[in-house]
């Protein structure tokens, strides 16, 4: 599997947030090597806490299949994913999270939290972490500076 080429497809999306002046976080789902769903954040826009990239390509991605549960995906996410994202990637039984930047403030793959990797869980995800970390850190770090020097 190429992580590097769908991460960089997460990112697309990513970018997609950064234009709408969200806060750019993107993801993609792949099943037997092809997207099956992709989104970006749109709690802004929508007024919608839950607008995450990950719900919603998770959403896009059960509805593509006709299943709940998906068997055998793997999610890429630009950003290591919140304690609600991980309980949604938990839930849908995804196979593999990669992901790119850390989240040192609400990560849920112990950077901060053990929401996905906590051996209690009864669905075990393979977690892949630092895949393009700095492209996927530098996207969010620069969003966050020029929203300060808007605001300043």
């Amino acid at each position: 599997m190429d992580h590097v080429y769908f991460m960089k497809e997460a990112l697309k999306e990513a970018k997609k947030a950064a234009e709408k002046d969200e806060v750019p976080v993107g993801v993609v789902i792949v099943k037997d090597g092809k997207i099956i769903a992709r989104a970006h954040n749109i709690i802004i826009g929508k007024k919608d806490p839950c607008g995450h990239a990950e719900v919603l390509a998770i959403r896009k991605a059960a509805a593509k299949t006709g299943s709940e549960r998906l068997y055998g995906t793997i999610l890429y996410a630009t950003i290591e994913p919140c304690p609600m994202c991980g309980g949604a990637i938990l839930l849908s039984r995804i196979k593999t999270l990669v992901y790119g930047a850390d989240d040192l403030k609400t990560g849920a793959c112990g950077s901060v939290h053990r929401v996905i990797n906590d051996k209690r869980n009864n669905h075990q995800v393979e977690v892949i972490k630092g895949v393009l970390k700095d492209e996927c850190g530098n996207l969010l770090s620069g969003f966050f500076k020029e929203k300060r020097r808007k605001n300043a």
